[in-house]
């Protein structure tokens, strides 16, 4: 079965910057969609940025210029740089794998604190 694994999460002061990545097991990853997507307290799971299987990538406006995504298929891992981090960036940062027939799988999330 798909199993996705996140780590890299930890507490980091506003303007730093951490590492997320995600190994998948389980499926072909070369032909899955990837992307990350964060949970805050009290609020609905958003997009935070993906990556087609062409290594398009896309991400919202508000990370837009701080984060970058970035996938190896040879490791079955996507990454997800974040930089000039700020508060309101703290929330559970849940990896995505998305197949052909847009079926959606999700990792055990890892937390990310911005905070001084």
């Amino acid at each position: 079965q798909v199993e996705l694994v996140e780590s890299g999460g930890g507490l980091v002061e506003p303007g730093g910057s951490l590492r997320l990545s995600c190994t998948a097991s389980g499926l072909s990853f070369g032909n899955f969609r990837m992307g990350w997507y964060r949970q805050a307290p009290g609020k609905e799971r958003d997009f935070v940025a993906g990556i087609g299987t062409g290594s398009d990538t896309y991400y919202s406006d508000s990370v837009k210029g701080r984060f970058t995504i970035s996938r190896d298929n040879a490791k079955n891992t996507v990454y997800l740089q974040m930089n000039s981090l700020k508060p309101e960036d703290t929330a559970a940062y849940y990896c995505n794998a998305q197949d052909e027939r847009d079926r959606d799988y999700w990792g055990q999330g890892t937390q990310v604190t911005v905070s001084s």
